[in-house]
């Protein structure tokens, strides 16, 4: 019976086997290997590599969260938020969520001041998504220019994107969703 010439995958075996016999270090196993003209690698090497690598991060709980709920009352809105020319209706998402996130709604004190409203800012935050509720606003957001937002439209803003307010109705009425709820506001210079 005619001999099979070796293959890649029987000649690593051979050496695999050779070296657990003999107690051969791996460096010397992948040199053995070579008899097949192609290197060869073996599956103790990427177990190896695998050991190397950073551990998975450890995933945080989430502290629980509770219901919340908020009825319209207009005694809600109060001037306690970031800007003195709004009124803020806090909807209580902060608390129920234990600082993950925050909604409230925005009344823009009319009528619109260009030189107290529009002023360049980013806020430091991982998500933001406002909704007209009421009325009308004018923006600007770098990247995307100048946009009349109407009640019924919504748009996110990535996170420390530049924009300002350009312009706003007597009457506008703002959703506004964040994450985390605490977070950076940064007034630019132009």
């Amino acid at each position: 019976m005619a001999r099979k010439k070796p293959t890649r995958k029987s000649a690593s075996r051979a050496a695999s086997r050779a070296a657990s016999r003999k107690k051969i270090p791996a460096r010397k196993v992948a040199k053995v290997s070579k008899v097949s003209k192609a290197p060869v690698r073996s599956s103790a090497r990427k177990k190896l590599a695998s050991k190397g690598r950073a551990p998975a991060p450890v995933k945080r709980a989430r502290p629980r969260q509770r219901i919340a709920i908020s009825h319209y009352r207009n005694e809600d809105f109060k001037a306690d938020g970031l800007r003195a020319y709004a009124h803020y209706r806090d909807l209580g998402i902060a608390e129920a969520t234990s600082g993950l996130a925050r909604a409230h709604v925005i009344r823009l004190i009319g009528p619109c001041n260009p030189a107290e409203v529009s002023k360049l800012h980013y806020h430091d935050v991982e998500f933001q998504m406002v909704y007209v509720l009421k009325g009308w606003v004018k923006t600007y957001m770098e990247g995307q220019g100048e946009t009349l937002m109407q009640q019924g439209s919504a748009w996110t803003q990535p996170p420390r994107i530049r924009h300002l307010i350009l312009d706003y109705s007597d009457d506008v009425e703002l959703l506004e969703v964040i994450l985390p709820a605490e977070f950076r506001t940064v007034e630019l210079t132009v």
